[in-house]
């Protein structure tokens, strides 16, 4: 199904590779560690919410004028996103400083609604693919606990967790921005996975991601052709690129 937006062709008549990025492509916000004190301030919201509430938060900061300062982004984003769960307006501020007053590891190691298949569906295609994501130096490890994806090489998903590895699609690259030294929308970063690839850049590389700020402008600057992940519609600017709800519906259009 075409989601939301200015379409949903692909700028690429033959796609040759594909990027991804990990937040909101791949995984979520724990809901274990969102959910107690969301339900302590009496909400109780659906996996479905949850989920949408990512994408409404998301949206909320590519429309502010200025990027997201690093020692307040996580508290601006949850605002939003406990907002956007049915917190009142006058009690969202201290509810998002309540959750982000204490972080905890494995905060992004959630599987998305349909990710695994949508995510199996792309590897089907054949196509060297990878991970470029702005994290904390955790990205590789909570995609291998989450048994979406893995580097033969890169680290386990740590200590007393069970390896999943073999569940998930192995990777030509995961690059972690902490970890790398470069950060979307730098089109650096996107160079570092294009080598590790082997391939080079063109608008027939596809990167997928859920932020205007960050994955489109980073994929532009980069040669790439962005796909905005923006099941819901939310992009504030959604003219001069393609937009899809999910990964299944970009094997769909990959495959073409």
């Amino acid at each position: 199904m075409a989601s939301p937006g200015t379409g949903n062709a692909l700028g690429a008549q033959k796609v040759r590779a594909i990027l991804l990025d990990a937040g909101g492509v791949l995984v979520f916000p724990e809901p274990g560690h969102l959910l107690p004190p969301l339900r302590t301030a009496g909400l109780d919201p659906g996996p479905a919410v949850l989920q949408r509430a990512h994408y409404q938060a998301m949206a909320a900061q590519d429309q502010e004028a200025m990027p997201p300062a690093p020692g307040t982004w996580w508290r601006d984003y949850l605002t939003t996103y406990v907002t956007a769960c049915g917190a009142p307006a006058d009690r969202a501020a201290r509810l998002a400083a309540e959750i982000a007053g204490r972080p905890r590891p494995g905060s992004w190691a959630h599987a998305g609604l349909g990710v695994k298949d949508g995510l199996a569906a792309l590897a089907a295609l054949g196509l060297p693919m990878g991970v470029v994501s702005n994290s904390d130096g955790s990205v590789q490890g909570d995609l291998r606990r989450t048994g979406l994806c893995y580097v033969p090489d890169g680290p386990g998903p740590g200590p007393g967790v069970e390896d999943t590895s073999a569940e998930g699609v192995e990777m030509g690259v995961i690059l972690d921005s902490a970890v790398v030294g470069v950060a979307k929308p730098d089109p650096g970063i996107f160079r570092l996975a294009l080598d590790a690839l082997g391939v080079p850049a063109g608008r027939d590389v596809l990167h997928v991601g859920d932020s205007l700020r960050y994955d489109v402008t980073g994929a532009l600057a980069a040669g790439l052709q962005p796909v905005h992940m923006d099941p819901y519609g939310f992009c504030p600017a959604p003219g001069g690129h393609p937009h899809i709800a999910s990964l299944a519906e970009l094997a769909e259009l990959a495959g073409r």
